[in-house]
């Protein structure tokens, strides 16, 4: 009778920088609904606030899309979190982008 081999495949965790990315993006999302609150609430005034708000959620989404890219140099890791955090700080990062542009015309 032949000797059967058993394989065991090692199990994976998410990697922990496209956790950290999801966390970033949704704080940057937070941080648009209350720009969007706060000017509404202020009607139109105090707009260093909101630009202060605005800025502020420019710089997690940056720092989130770098995360979820540095995401993907860990080993033996899955990288289901890290594609969904690079995604989605690159859509608010444009979407900011665009508003702010948008902004100025």
């Amino acid at each position: 009778m032949a000797k059967r081999y058993r394989y065991e495949f090692a199990r994976t965790k998410e990697a922990e920088k496209g956790k950290l990315a999801i966390g970033v993006a949704a704080a940057s999302f937070l941080l648009f609904i209350a720009a969007v609150i706060t000017a509404a609430l202020l009607n139109g005034k105090y707009g260093y606030i909101v630009g202060g708000i605005a800025f502020f959620a420019v710089l997690l989404a940056a720092y989130g899309f770098v995360m979820g890219l540095a995401s993907f140099y860990e080993e033996n890791r899955k990288h289901k979190t890290s594609i969904v955090g690079s995604l989605l700080n690159g859509i608010i990062l444009v979407a900011w982008i665009g508003l702010f542009i948008y902004g100025m015309n």
